[in-house]
């Protein structure tokens, strides 16, 4: 089997593509498409049939068919929409796109046709404030989470609001918001697959806290911040995305600044953390991904235009970098998505 890779390279206007070896990894470049406008943030609908990628210079959501055999994508339609989308994702239903903007502090709710176009005008559009940076439903569909990191007139926490799949609505729920004592800077976040645990990336606080998620009441209350950085240090550094493989066992966050990705070991009964090390990143490693099996974690160097792939020690989560690749300007997300079998002929006899 193989996986298709697709990589926003946002200063050059394209989504660089790669087919992608489940065993070990080798990545081999595939036909890029062109897309205008700072092409940023990607999200795929639960179905994996479509995807919308965030422009973040003319405010706009592009949406793309995907064939899921070759990896090909079809533009299918643009929506304008009134804010930069510095986020985007879909819920569990694949009707609704979220959207969370950094510089405007809004958060959109835009419906998506039975035909997968996400359109225009959103059945929420509400402010909340600068700088949100990051927005999910849980896996029950029935909450959305919103992060905003630490700034002057930014505020520091993470929105919870009450969702309804039928409608699109967002209701704050009570309370409206869970914040970090200090100035940590709620980046992005990532559930646990079983458990009832939230981990968020701290911009400014260099570090990941675990909270435990209400799965009634749909809000969080922090367990545990660890820091992403060596004791000793004492430059400047900022985190960035969050990852875990998919059996829950290991945490990664990449440090912006330091250049280094922290790894952690999730407890299986807690979900607490135990730092276990750093490997050597891309200069400002913003945009990540794990593989769907857990075998391999690619890293796009925001500063240095070059993708690094590592392999995931499936004992001890230990990364091993095996390969770095050219990708250009600005990368700025990265996505993973297995490939389906093309279908087989048949004979029938009559």
């Amino acid at each position: 089997m193989t996986y298709h890779v697709y990589i926003t390279v946002s200063g050059e206007g394209r989504i660089a593509r790669f087919s992608m070896d489940e065993i070990t990894g080798a990545l081999t470049p595939g036909e890029d498409v062109a897309l205008s406008g700072r092409p940023a943030y990607t999200a795929i609908d639960p179905s994996g049939k479509y995807m919308y990628v965030a422009r973040k210079e003319n405010f706009r959501i592009t949406t793309f068919s995907i064939n899921t055999t070759s990896g090909d994508l079809t533009e299918l339609g643009t929506v304008s929409i009134d804010a930069d989308p510095a986020y985007i994702s879909t819920d569990a239903t694949g009707r609704w796109l979220f959207s969370a903007s950094y510089f405007n502090g809004y958060v959109g709710v835009h419906p998506i046709e039975p035909n997968g176009v996400a359109t225009n005008p959103p059945v929420e559009w509400l402010t909340t404030g600068m700088r949100a940076h990051c927005i999910h439903a849980d896996p029950s569909n029935r909450f959305v989470f919103v992060s905003h990191i630490f700034r002057e007139g930014a505020p520091n926490a993470i929105f919870q609001f009450r969702f309804d799949a039928a409608t699109g609505a967002l209701t704050p729920n009570d309370p409206d918001r869970c914040a970090p004592k200090g100035p940590d800077g709620p980046r992005h976040f990532r559930f646990h697959p079983t458990k009832n645990i939230v981990y968020v990336s701290n911009e400014q606080g260099c570090s990941i806290t675990v909270y435990a998620m209400d799965p009634n009441a749909g809000t969080l209350s922090p367990l545990q911040t660890i820091s992403t950085l060596p004791e000793d240090w004492a430059g400047e550094s900022k985190c960035s995305q969050i990852r875990l493989t998919p059996d829950g066992k290991f945490l990664y966050a990449p440090n912006r600044g330091h250049d280094t990705i922290a790894e952690f070991a999730i407890d299986p009964d807690t979900g607490l953390l135990t730092a276990m090390g750093r490997a050597i990143a891309e200069k400002n490693p913003r945009a990540f991904e794990i593989d769907p099996a857990g075998r391999f974690l690619l890293s796009a160097g925001h500063a240095s235009g070059r993708l690094a792939v590592y392999s995931i020690d499936e004992n001890a989560g230990g990364l091993t970098r095996t390969a770095t690749h050219e990708l250009g300007d600005v990368p700025m997300w990265v996505t993973i998505m297995e490939a389906s079998k093309p279908l087989q002929a048949h004979a029938f006899s009559e």
